[in-house]
């Protein structure tokens, strides 16, 4: 903690402090209309300001707490308005937030202390956009996380300000398209869109009319999202995807739908990968379909049309396709939703027949499979796993199916699994027994296809969960060695990695929710409890009140705790530590599960608490919130 409260300048034109001694604090006399002078850097912020008359009523505090200190303006009800805060004792305010309704959205960071905003985070009710600025000229540079709703206002307003830089930060970077595991040949087509996109922004901008500084972004506008699977041509890892998306926008009362093609989810956010289009008036006309889906049906459709176009055959189920799907988006009653299902697998399996490609054929048998398997694990569809049975005995005699009779084979297995345990008396013991071995069996048969990772990782995560550590450690071990770039590689990596740490240094670093350095190595000399937790997972918070006894009764002992949040959305996260806030530092990157934090020791499970000694080594991988008092009267003795 600061050993006192310290008092700062204003220096209004540069949106920041410039710290003066202590002494001078007690003449400091900042008023409320000084603080509220100042403004975001970035501009498109709403926050609460309240009208000049009032300023008078406003008060302002210092505070110092927990190591950090700095101003508090507030309204005469006592709400928040602003807070400007040093977070690392320098005597130079490096966090700048605002307020709307009493809760924070939007801060300006300082990260590398210098004086300088370049980190700026939307927060709570003004969404999740997190952008980068390495040389410090308040321009955006590249989205650490931005929805796919924000990405669509952003072209907009790229559009609008006839901004080019401003469009090509929602570009997929190369690292980032490494990233995503594509196929070589996807890969390639898309740096290419990407690169004509860069290219063309500037002249579409400045011919277009639609979109002027007049224009409101409205709505986003798209269907549901959809997953490229690992596997469909060449990718290794799973890919999530908005195709047809577009923007609906207002000018002078009129209404437009622009039309961005495709959305990709990346490491942190989403990204266009296309030139907007539907920009030729004011009215909505014909919106081109997206990269993936709309195409793949192009493609499968061109295979099986005449000279002339589409047999009027592949036209029809086509169109019976899309008006299955749009009924099953509507969520109907479970009778209506079963008939649904078996409709939509007929069609699909016509589909498959009329194919004049053994390619063609597969793409609509995966799409058959994968979607019968969607529908069983939802509970929407009992009679599903009778027909991937089926249908994997059908694949099961021809070896140009075996990749594919394979992939069934595994859906079929998970399905029945998955249907298993919605029995109203499961025999949980049982039926997981069943499934490892079968699993096992599957691996035995099938010990190089697409599926045998995530075979291996589910047969792993019950090994451990049965508390057979070894036989963990060596699928872990074989998913990692076998599969190297597979999605599941990582996570098993970590995994061993987890089980085997005890009494072993462990390495550990990254970004906190609010954007600053923390590492595992900072916090040397003292014993270290780290909490993976969740806001959806309720033993987690149940926790926190143990967690919050034991700081209290041993930190002058040196004890202290870091946290890792694991919530999928940021702000969902920073929500409920404005509501509920804890004293220690909390870890965060984009992912959730999934996330790098949680892949590098493998977290299948939440809470997971890990306790470390003084000298940095692990003394329980896997302890309980009701037993940390006892271990740590022991450590701290």
């Amino acid at each position: 903690m600061l050993c006192a409260i310290r008092r700062f300048s204003w220096v209004l034109s540069l949106t920041v402090f410039t710290a003066v001694g202590v002494s001078e604090a007690a003449e400091a006399k900042v008023s409320a209309a000084q603080a509220l002078g100042l403004r975001p850097i970035q501009s498109e912020v709403e926050y609460d300001t309240p009208a000049e008359a009032d300023m008078a009523n406003c008060s302002v505090q210092m505070k110092s707490e927990g190591g950090v200190a700095g101003w508090l303006v507030m309204d005469q009800g006592g709400q928040l308005l602003r807070r400007f805060l040093d977070t690392n004792g320098d005597q130079k305010v490096d966090l700048w937030c605002y307020y709307k309704g009493g809760i924070e959205v939007y801060r300006d960071i300082d990260a590398d202390f210098n004086g300088k905003a370049d980190q700026y985070r939307w927060l709570g009710t003004g969404g999740i956009r997190w952008g980068l600025d390495s040389n410090e000229d308040g321009k955006i540079e590249r989205w650490k996380a931005i929805s796919p709703e924000e990405v669509t206002a952003e072209v907009v307003a790229a559009l609008a300000a006839r901004d080019a830089a401003r469009f090509q930060c929602l570009l997929p970077t190369p690292q980032e398209m490494t990233s995503l595991g594509l196929g070589e040949v996807q890969t390639r087509e898309i740096a290419k869109k990407i690169a004509e996109a860069a290219r063309g922004f500037s002249e579409l901008a400045a011919g277009q009319t639609v979109v002027n500084s007049q224009t409101k972004w409205l709505n986003f506008g798209a269907n549901r999202p959809g997953v490229i699977a690992a596997g469909w041509e060449g990718a290794t890892r799973d890919v999530i995807v908005y195709d047809n998306a577009s923007a609906i926008v207002e000018t002078d009362g009129k209404t437009a739908q622009i039309a961005l093609g495709t959305l990709i989810q990346v490491d942190g956010g989403w990204r266009v990968i296309d030139l907007p289009s539907n920009l030729s008036d004011a009215r909505t006309v014909s919106i081109s379909g997206g990269y993936f889906f709309q195409q793949a049906v192009v493609r499968q459709a061109e295979s099986v049309g005449t000279e002339e176009g589409l047999s009027e055959t592949v036209q029809k189920l086509l169109r019976d396709l899309e008006k299955l799907d749009k009924a099953l988006d509507a969520s109907p009653n479970p009778n209506e939703l079963a008939k649904l299902h078996v409709s939509r697998a007929d069609v699909l399996e016509q589909l498959a027949k009329s194919a004049s490609s053994a390619e063609d054929r597969e793409n609509w048998l995966r799409q058959l499979a994968n979607g019968i398997t969607a529908s069983v694990q939802s509970g929407g569809y009992a009679a599903g796993v009778g027909q991937l049975k089926s249908l994997h005995e059908k694949l099961m005699g021809q070896p140009a199916d075996a990749e594919l009779a394979a992939h069934v084979e595994f859906l079929y297995l998970s399905a029945q699994y998955s249907q298993q345990l919605q029995q109203p008396e499961a025999d949980y013991p049982k039926i997981q027994e069943e499934w490892l071995a079968s699993l096992a069996k599957f691996v035995t048969a099938n010990p190089t296809c697409e599926d045998a990772p995530e075979a291996m990782l589910q047969l792993a995560v019950g090994e451990e969960f049965n508390g057979k550590n070894e036989a963990a450690i060596a699928w872990y071990a074989k998913i990692a060695d076998q599969f190297p770039k597979a999605q599941q590689a990582a996570k098993a990596a970590g995994a061993k990695r987890r089980l085997e740490s005890v009494g072993k240094t462990l390495v550990l670093s990254g970004n906190t929710l609010d954007g600053k350095p923390v590492s595992l190595d900072l916090l040397r000399g003292r014993t270290v409890l780290i909490h993976y937790w969740a806001t959806w997972c309720e033993p987690c918070k149940q926790d926190l009140t143990l967690l919050k006894q034991a700081q209290a009764k041993y930190a002058k002992q040196g004890f202290t705790l870091l946290g890792i949040n694991l919530d999928s959305d940021q702000a969902t996260a920073i929500k409920y530590l404005q509501t509920s806030p804890l004293s220690w530092p909390q870890m965060y990157e984009p992912g959730g599960l999934d996330s790098r934090l949680a892949a590098e020791l493998g977290i299948l499970t939440l809470p997971t608490m890990l306790l470390i000694d003084k000298d940095g080594k692990v003394v329980n991988r896997n302890i309980y919130a009701a037993e940390l008092d006892g271990e740590l009267g022991k450590q701290l003795r």
